[in-house]
């Protein structure tokens, strides 16, 4: 039949062809939509099949203090710092040495932020669930968040930073390992005149020892933008029974007698 049409209707048969063909092929897949990220609380996350873990973490610790695990974070022997944190290192040693504070940004009730949160004089109340572990210190009530939950560190772009920084958990063995980083680059401070930065990185490793009343954590913190290389210290915490944290609140205007108050207020260089 095709033979006998006309140039006209060959063309109309062509695209009638054309518009068949088309139609028979199949509609493009739509593309995968990530999968949604439950909350930490959700029914259906805690309902989730897992592994049994190791050891149980819920219970209040304070640190012990003691032969070597004193509550600061000194830098090892021989450490290397940058320019920037050498200034700080140096104003503070001729503070201290006219007995004036240096940055003490904790007396003008900022967090302490990670690590040095862990080991102040107060308790820390922690509570495991099998998706997340809250740490609650009694300084200032400060909240620690740890996600066991198998999920990733957040994208970078929608991340908020902390002082305490975004905490991801996993275990090997009978040891929880906490990868904690996105720590805020500000009033954020290791020890007396050395900073943290946003580039920081800390590393923990957590055991129970002695029948499960003492808890050790190994840290390992890095900060190219403060320091060279790894630091690492290893500090104890003893279970503490016969207590609970109190609702405790900073209140810069109860702390005027403190000198911490009046030093470098209102200064946010770094």
């Amino acid at each position: 039949m095709g033979l006998v049409m006309t140039r006209f209707g060959a063309v109309a048969i062509a695209v009638v062809a054309t518009s068949l063909a088309l139609g028979a092929q199949a509609p493009a897949a739509s593309p995968a939509q990530p999968a949604v990220q439950l909350g930490a609380l959700a029914p259906a996350n805690l309902a989730k099949p897992r592994p049994k873990p190791p050891f149980d973490i819920t219970g209040l610790w304070l640190h012990g203090g003691g032969q070597n695990n004193g509550f600061r974070f000194n830098p090892p022997e021989g450490a290397k710092l940058t320019p920037a944190t050498q200034a700080h290192v140096d104003a503070a040693r001729k503070a201290q040495a006219e007995s004036r504070p240096y940055r003490d940004d904790i007396g003008q009730c900022w967090p302490a932020g990670m690590p040095v949160i862990m080991t102040r004089v107060w308790p820390i109340a922690m509570v495991q669930l099998p998706t997340v572990i809250y740490m609650t210190s009694e300084f200032m009530n400060s909240l620690r968040i740890v996600y066991i939950d198998g999920r990733p560190h957040s994208e970078p772009d929608v991340v908020v930073p902390t002082h305490n920084g975004e905490s991801i958990g996993r275990w090997e063995g009978e040891t929880l390992v906490i990868d904690t980083k996105y720590f805020i680059g500000h009033h954020h401070w290791l020890d007396s005149g050395i900073p943290i930065t946003d580039k920081a990185h800390l590393v923990e490793r957590i055991r129970k020892i002695d029948n499960g009343a003492t808890l050790e954590i190994e840290f390992t913190m890095t900060d190219p933008g403060s320091w060279v290389g790894e630091w690492k210290w290893t500090k104890r915490w003893r279970r503490v029974d016969d207590r609970d944290i109190a609702e405790v609140t900073c209140y810069p205007d109860l702390n005027d007698h403190m000198p911490s108050t009046k030093a470098n207020v209102g200064d946010d260089a770094k």
